[in-house]
Order: C-alpha cells, then sequence, then structure tokens
C-alpha cells in the first residue's frame, strides 16, 4: 500500500492549523485576540482556542492579561539560536556566571521581542535580596538599561515610533516619560557602550547593560547586572563590557567597538 508520507503529502492537521495560528500572532506587533486569530487562519473560534490553550501549556504561547495571545518564552529561546548555529544562552552562562562570581550581583541575558526585552537567562548570588525577574519575564525597552541600547540602535526614527506607540508609561518616579529626554539618553548610552538603569523600572534597584551583537554587527540581545541602589558600582562598566564582547565574539561578532560606541 502506497502511504501519503511516501507521496510527499503527508500532513497532521492540528499541527498545520497549530503552526497556522503561530504564523497569524508572528505577523503582529503586539499581542493579538482570539477573534482575529480565528479571522486570520479561518478556524473556528473553538478550535482556535483549544489548540492555542494545549500551546500556552507547552510554553510556544503565552496569554496576557486581557486574553490576548502573544510568542511564548519557549519559542522565543528556540529563536535565539543563531546563523552560526550558536546557542546564546549556552554561550553567555559560563561567562555570566564567572561576572557574578566578581560581582556578586545577579547577571541577566535578554533578547527584544517587539517593545519588550524577554529575560531569557539568569544567575544570581545567594544572598541577592533583591526582586528577581524570571526567565521567560518581560519589561518595556524604555525603563531597562539593555532596553534604551536596543531603542538607540533602531534610530531616532524608531524611537519616535516606539513612543507614539506605548506613549512611555512610568513605572517609577524615574522614568524617562519624554520622547526627548528618552533619545538624549539612548544616543548617550549607545556612544559610551553601555547603559544605566536609575530605579526606572523598580524603585530599589538599579542596573547597568550592553548590548550584544551577530556575526554581520546586528543587535542579538543585552547583558546587565542588577543590583540594589546602594551596591551598584560603576565599577563594574569595564568587566560588564569585556564579558558582553567575549559573548558577541562567541556570535561571530567582530573585535573592537560596536558601532556608536566610543572606547573605553
Amino acid at each position: 500500500m502506497t502511504t501519503d508520507a511516501e507521496h510527499g503529502g503527508a500532513r497532521i492537521q492540528v499541527i498545520d492549523r497549530a503552526v497556522a495560528l503561530l504564523d497569524a500572532i508572528g505577523r503582529y506587533p503586539e499581542p493579538v485576540s482570539l477573534k482575529v486569530l480565528g479571522a486570520e487562519t479561518g478556524l473556528h473560534p473553538s478550535t482556535a482556542h483549544r489548540i492555542l490553550a494545549s500551546l500556552t501549556a507547552n510554553g510556544f504561547v503565552e496569554r496576557d492579561q486581557s486574553g490576548h495571545y502573544r510568542f511564548g518564552v519557549k519559542l522565543l529561546r528556540l529563536g535565539v539560536r543563531l546563523h552560526a548555529d550558536v546557542d546564546m544562552r549556552a554561550a553567555a552562562l559560563p561567562v555570566m556566571e564567572a561576572l557574578r562570581e566578581e560581582t556578586g550581583e545577579t547577571i541577566n541575558l535578554t533578547i527584544r521581542e517587539g517593545d519588550e526585552v524577554v529575560y531569557i537567562e539568569k544567575v544570581s548570588p545567594n544572598r541577592s535580596l533583591i526582586a528577581q525577574r524570571l526567565v521567560g519575564t518581560r519589561a518595556p525597552l524604555h525603563v531597562t538599561a539593555v532596553g534604551k541600547l536596543m531603542l538607540a540602535a533602531g534610530g531616532e526614527a524608531a524611537m519616535r515610533a516606539y513612543a507614539d506607540r506605548t506613549n512611555l508609561p512610568a513605572f517609577t518616579r524615574n522614568t524617562i516619560t519624554d520622547l526627548d529626554g528618552l533619545t538624549q539618553a539612548c544616543i548617550t548610552a549607545l556612544a559610551e557602550g553601555h547603559a544605566l538603569d536609575d530605579e526606572e523600572a523598580e524603585l530599589g534597584v538599579g542596573c547597568i547593560g550592553v548590548i550584544l551583537r551577530d556575526g554581520v554587527g546586528r543587535v542579538a540581545g543585552g547583558l546587565s547586572i542588577s543590583a540594589p541602589m546602594h551596591r551598584r558600582q560603576l565599577e563594574w562598566i569595564k568587566p560588564l563590557r569585556a564579558a558582553g564582547d567575549a559573548i558577541s565574539g562567541q556570535l561571530g561578532a567582530k573585535a573592537g567597538p560596536p558601532p556608536g560606541a566610543q572606547e573605553a
């Protein structure tokens, strides 16, 4: 008996439908409603809801508080495997652990997803008392150190578009909520090769961040140190930049300062 597979026509309907839903989610920069996903894929709402529930349970999709859907952290983790088949998390982890031992503070690895940074790995000291961002959590670009660098790397037009989309909501009294202030902070940070979060995402917590680049110079992610403000030290900038260079080198980036950065 000749099978469908032998004719190259083997298809599994539920997988095809799941892929169609993921494709539809990927076409939108913001989380998408079930109604829109049903219209995009032609699936009955009950069918789409059942498949999305399974994708959510397996970490490939997340559902936000408004009931809309976006890519989940498991899918994002798969997405950080780059052109040279280098797993950024695997490449970064030993460097992050060494930096944690040197500074005694929490080290974060992030990627950009739309208008947010997503925390895909972290290493923390046992003594850390600050609120920890779990792997998979997100934060708006403008309230994080690496997010400012990612915004700057996109140029001023992209920063204006981000501000128009998000309205730059305040998370603390220190959050930068005006476009001119944010633009200047981002451009200055990119020129210096590092950025600061001065209690802009969470009161009492500060951060220092650098961006990671791949073999063609694109922003691949971010590396940062989080600490209570009274413990944060600007002396950490030099080892943080060295750690970022080491990870970028494993991703194929060439030695030397990234575009827009000054020599230390």
